[in-house]
């Protein structure tokens, strides 16, 4: 699926609830069903700056994709980086850092945020964006 296929899905989920309890809810849940990062990224290398509570992420490349992983140990914060992954991984490097991740916007997240979250939130898709971009150094600008 495409990057705005992705969204559209996530914007579709998000507008089945009308206040943000129940939306905060839902991210709960999606931070329950993030799925295990392995226990060797789980150190100070792979954590995030910025962020209000830990969340370590970790970047790999494999046939032409990026493919992510990540935890945290607030389960909000798992919620909100379980839908960045689910918009970012599996794509191309080109991909990733040329999106511009409307759907944040359009469920209304970030404005929900407070501020420190909404700096962790940025912080997170600056560094998965990061990992892109030596991704396509890497390996060249048509990943």
């Amino acid at each position: 699926m495409s990057i705005p296929e992705i969204e559209a899905e996530i914007v579709s989920e998000f507008s089945l609830f009308e206040d943000w309890m129940d939306k905060y809810n839902y991210l709960i849940d999606l931070g329950k069903s993030l799925p295990v990062i392995d226990p060797k990224y789980k150190t100070d290398q792979y954590l995030i700056s910025g962020c209000q509570s830990q969340v370590w992420l970790y970047a790999a490349y494999r046939e032409g994709k990026v493919i992510y992983t990540a935890d945290s140990d607030a389960i909000i914060t798992k919620g909100i980086v379980n839908l960045l992954i689910r918009v970012l991984s599996d794509q191309t490097p080109t991909d990733i850092t040329e999106t511009r991740l409307s759907f944040i916007d359009q469920i209304g997240l970030r404005e929900h945020l407070s501020p420190t979250r909404s700096n962790g939130l940025n912080s997170m898709i600056k560094q998965m964006k990061l990992y892109a971009v030596v991704f396509q150094q890497k390996y060249g600008k048509g990943s």
